[in-house]
């Protein structure tokens, strides 16, 4: 049977946009789909969360030749602090007796200069890989919906809401944590629902932030201040489900009221800027990331509670490390769809995946909390960590996404 691309990527968001971009740029024929249209992704109202990149990821996007259309809406996160904090409000006090200090500078050495990471407005990524996509003539089929899939011998069949079937060597499940590629290959998923909301907005700051991003641990949740270019942040703030939606619903006056709070007083007045969104927090980790024909990538793979900042970074290296994979098989003659290839970007990403997922899952449940003894134990554990420096440097390098065994773009250099 004949094939339209050689890999169909279900799926057009961060991840998935840059792993078609990748194996376009190496020579690939890549089509994605997806039941949003590019225009309306690219909406404000679409994706109000901003994320932190790793510097590794970041490079990245430079050696697909993004770093232009980027750069200018990075802001560079030069410090990060974490404090346990056992009341809202903490900020205006100064860091607690236990707390946790990352600088940039101490790793510059390794680095070359690079800051600990880079926050960028979701949507600010999502307008420059659709420019990106669009210039390099890769298809891209939106709003178009998959219903199915089947794997063949030679060729996956992906099938779409208006009848249409496509067919490639390999399929690529990046459509989210309701994936219905992951489904129609038999993959189960594991995971919980953390009874939480992630209720994110952006404010304008009246003092200038510095690059510095904050994260207190509250009983209900980690509240983080993440800071955005022109003296703007993100505000990614944890509570209950019910507590969040009744944030979500409240009255601009009674919302801003316990953003005030929250926040403080460090960074002068906060105004909100744009609508609020919420998100539920949930783990969920495929039992599987590849099977013959069918690869899992991002949300698809693995979603993980925000508390740290590295589910879009799993997905980005999830990208470069299958669009590697992908590549060198294709020039030694291999098929790409077969189980032997994609074993080898399972197994590469397994284990990594796996410890971050288990890792943020117990952070989450460490510090989402106000345990007398899990106080204690907590904080011991921030003030040792903060006066051993060869620990904090390797914080930094794994936040960093720049330990381990990295594909060749996340080192900045083109496949």
């Amino acid at each position: 049977m004949s094939q339209d691309a050689d890999v169909i990527i279900a799926g057009a968001g961060i991840a998935g946009a840059t792993l078609a971009l990748s194996l376009a740029r190496a020579g690939l024929k890549p089509i994605l789909i997806d039941p949003v249209a590019f225009d309306a992704q690219l909406a404000p109202t679409f994706d109000g969360r901003a994320s932190a990149i790793a510097y590794a990821a970041f490079r990245q996007w430079k050696a697909l030749d993004l770093g232009e259309a980027m750069e200018p809406h990075a802001q560079r996160i030069e410090q990060i602090l974490v404090t346990d904090a056992t009341t809202p409000g903490a900020a205006s006090g100064g860091p607690l007796p236990f707390f946790l200090r990352f600088y940039s500078g101490e790793i510059a050495d390794r680095s070359d200069g690079e800051p600990l990471g880079y926050l960028l407005e979701n949507r600010r990524t999502r307008v420059a890989l659709a420019a990106a996509v669009e210039a390099a003539g890769i298809e891209v089929l939106a709003p178009a919906r998959v219903t199915g899939a089947t794997f063949g011998p030679r060729l996956a069949e992906v099938t779409l809401a208006d009848g249409r079937v496509l067919r490639a060597p390999l399929t690529v499940g990046a459509e989210g944590r309701g994936s219905v590629i992951r489904t129609a290959a038999g993959i189960g998923a594991i995971g919980w629902d953390y009874r939480q909301t992630g209720v994110v907005a952006t404010v304008r700051l009246e003092r200038p932030h510095q690059g510095v991003a904050h994260e207190y641990f509250l009983p209900g949740g980690p509240f983080a201040i993440l800071p955005l270019t022109d003296d703007r942040a993100s505000l990614v703030w944890t509570e209950s489900t019910a507590r969040g939606a009744a944030l979500a619903g409240a009255r601009p006056e009674v919302f801003q009221a316990h953003l005030e709070r929250r926040f403080g007083e460090f960074l002068g007045a906060v105004a909100i800027e744009g609508p609020v969104f919420t998100y539920p927090l949930s783990l969920q980790l495929a039992e599987r990331f590849a099977a013959p024909r069918v690869a899992l990538l991002g949300d698809a793979a693995h979603g993980v509670h925000p508390i740290a900042g590295q589910g879009l970074n799993l997905g980005l290296k999830g990208a470069a490390a299958l669009a590697e994979v992908l590549v060198d098989a294709v020039r030694v003659g291999e098929d790409i769809g077969s189980e032997v290839v994609l074993e080898r970007y399972a197994a590469w990403r397994r284990f990594d995946t796996v410890t971050l997922s288990a890792g943020m899952d117990a952070f989450v449940r460490l510090f989402s909390n106000d345990n007398p003894l899990l106080r204690i134990a907590r904080g011991a554990g921030m003030a040792a960590v903060n006066r051993i420096a060869p620990a904090r440097r390797f914080f930094m390098h794994e936040a960093g996404g720049a330990v381990g065994d990295l594909p060749r773009l996340l080192r900045g250099e083109a496949l």
